[in-house]
């Protein structure tokens, strides 16, 4: 489980009293969140926008499926151009990301693994974001990562991704669950879910909610890239600080590593020189391999000392979303729908 979130909301019918004394808050919170919805005039890009969104916070696998998308918007002959707010950024943008030059600090962890697929902007004010990017004239579609519950765009398609074993918790909304807004309002503004199936437990979540709504629903699953000779019987120690650690655990064992020592660190977490030397001292002891998520990876450069020592020490893990054949498809042709829509409304 994600450390910054309370347990409680992902067990239904627990903590009663304290989802009972948060009642009062979560309906205000709810209520700001549709009332900003009512007072904000969204900007209409002259791009067609396709935004990939949480009904929840924490990670469903968000980033990993955003690639997938931009990859395949590329394949049908596109230039996408990924927006994205650079959570954990001090940067607020418009910025376009240099990889070369841009740390975690700058931009957040998530833009730096996004720009490595195609061009990508960090805008917390999103339709400023859209505006720099038809500014600069090469983009033919907007890859919105994040950004379901902000108002200030217009979005050509909507995708929602769900963790199938975390699924919504308890149902409720902030703070009394990790809902970001009252489901059936998000659910009005979706045109797909897509459920995501990590590896690492025995069965779905509730997901009996999926029944209400009557979009179309696809199936992914994290897919590991690239060599993977090297896990198998490896002694390893993992570390992350990602939404679901535990999720990043599972699959190296599934693997076939031999985890011999974990480290579960909060979401974003930012590396500092005693992380780093806890990790290579567990390693060292253990006569095992620090390996990563590359979102972990790219929050270590720029370091010195004991961070720089990890970073060059760690092997990583680069997950991809993967669809079946089938849904691969229906993802497909929702995205050649919205493009087709969106060129066709009036300028």
């Amino acid at each position: 489980m994600p450390l910054d979130e309370p347990g409680w909301w992902y067990r239904p019918g627990s903590a009663p009293a304290v989802v009972r004394a948060l009642r009062p808050v979560s309906a205000a919170y709810a209520w700001a969140v549709e009332r900003r919805f009512r007072k904000t005039k969204p900007f209409r890009s002259s791009l067609p926008v396709i935004c990939i969104g949480n009904l929840t916070v924490g990670g469903t696998g968000k980033t990993p499926f955003a690639i997938h998308v931009a990859e395949t918007l590329a394949r049908l002959g596109e230039r996408p151009v990924l927006l994205t707010r650079g959570y954990g950024g001090r940067i607020r943008g418009p910025h376009w990301v240099d990889p070369e030059r841009d740390t975690a600090a700058d931009v957040g962890d998530e833009p730096l693994l996004l720009t490595r697929i195609a061009p990508t902007l960090v805008s917390r004010d999103r339709a400023a974001g859209a505006r720099a990017i038809e500014a600069a004239g090469s983009a033919t579609v907007i890859v919105m990562d994040d950004g379901l519950q902000n108002p200030s765009l217009v979005k050509d398609l909507t995708l929602a991704l769900i963790d199938a074993h975390r699924g919504i918790g308890n149902g409720k909304v902030l703070p009394a669950g990790p809902l970001r807004a009252r489901l059936a309002f998000q659910l009005a503004m979706l045109d797909a879910i897509v459920v995501n199936r990590p590896p690492g437990a025995a069965r779905d979540a509730n997901l009996d909610w999926l029944g209400s709504f009557t979009g179309p629903i696809l199936s992914a699953a994290p897919e590991p890239k690239g060599d993977l000779d090297w896990i198998k019987g490896a002694r390893l120690v993992a570390y992350a600080g990602i939404a679901n650690p535990q999720r990043f655990f599972a699959l190296l064992q599934e693997l076939g590593g031999d985890l011999v020592a974990t480290v579960a660190l909060a979401d974003h977490h930012a590396f500092g020189a005693k992380d780093a030397k806890r990790i290579l001292d567990l390693a060292a002891s253990r006569d095992a391999i620090p390996v990563t998520t590359e979102k972990d990876w790219v929050r270590l450069r720029g370091g010195g000392g004991p961070l720089a020592e990890l970073a060059t020490r760690s092997r990583t893990l680069a997950i991809r979303a993967k669809l079946t054949e089938q849904d691969g498809a229906r993802l497909q042709d929702l995205l050649s729908s919205a493009l087709v829509r969106s060129r066709r409304r009036p300028a």
